[in-house]
């Protein structure tokens, strides 16, 4: 049985709930064919602990495919990141109080590490199934970054194909957002297409600005 890991955050920042992990822990144990099988396991929002907890879950777990989700408030859609930078820059502190300013994520790290699942099929799928997505050109500079870079960086040459995606805010907040059930589907849908599609589609996703 092949293990896709898919992993949401703890709540931060005094909300009650991320949507992230609300999301993910319904599709734990979902299976996407008849030999793989979605596994999902919650985050910290801390930079100090949150890349040990996500090492550990790599090598207990040896996950073909691995997908970080995050919330990615005042985001409307499935946002689908293409690239991890390497700076840790905080707006906020992390739930254990740090808040490390213009710091790397890995000393003598590359600058940038970019993902490496089918991020245009999967935008065009979830689509196709009626939910919004984009293509992605800042995962932040937070813990979702964080962990994003982590992770490419420590399956970087490997056959994991790995990548983050952000969801935004449960309805009742004043930002955009998303119901959770659109967002549990979406999620269902763009992992089911990053594991069924080997080479990517050419189609337009960039930014003008």
């Amino acid at each position: 049985m092949h293990t896709v890991l898919l992993t949401g955050f703890e709540p931060f920042d005094q909300d009650p709930v991320n949507p992230s992990w609300e999301a993910v822990r319904q599709l734990d144990g979902v299976l996407l064919s008849d030999d793989v099988r979605i596994v999902a396991r919650r985050l910290p929002c801390a930079f100090a602990t949150a890349p040990a907890c996500l090492m550990q879950m790599l090598d207990e777990l040896r996950p073909a495919m691995v997908i970080a989700t995050g919330l990615g408030p005042g985001r409307s859609d499935i946002s689908i990141e293409r690239v991890a930078i390497n700076l840790n820059d905080a707006r906020i502190p992390d739930n254990l109080g740090a808040q490390p300013i213009d710091t790397a994520v890995v000393v003598d790290g590359p600058a940038a590490y970019f993902t490496t699942l089918p991020i245009k099929a999967m935008v065009r799928a979830v689509r196709e199934a009626g939910m919004a997505a984009s293509v992605s050109h800042t995962a932040g500079t937070f813990v979702c970054n964080q962990v994003f870079y982590h992770l490419q960086h420590k399956l970087a040459g490997s056959a994991v194909r790995s990548g983050f995606i952000h969801v935004p805010r449960l309805p009742g907040a004043s930002e955009p957002f998303m119901p959770l059930s659109s967002m549990i589907e979406g999620l269902r849908v763009a992992v089911t297409a990053a594991w069924q599609t080997s080479v990517d589609v050419l189609e337009a996703g960039g930014q003008v600005s």
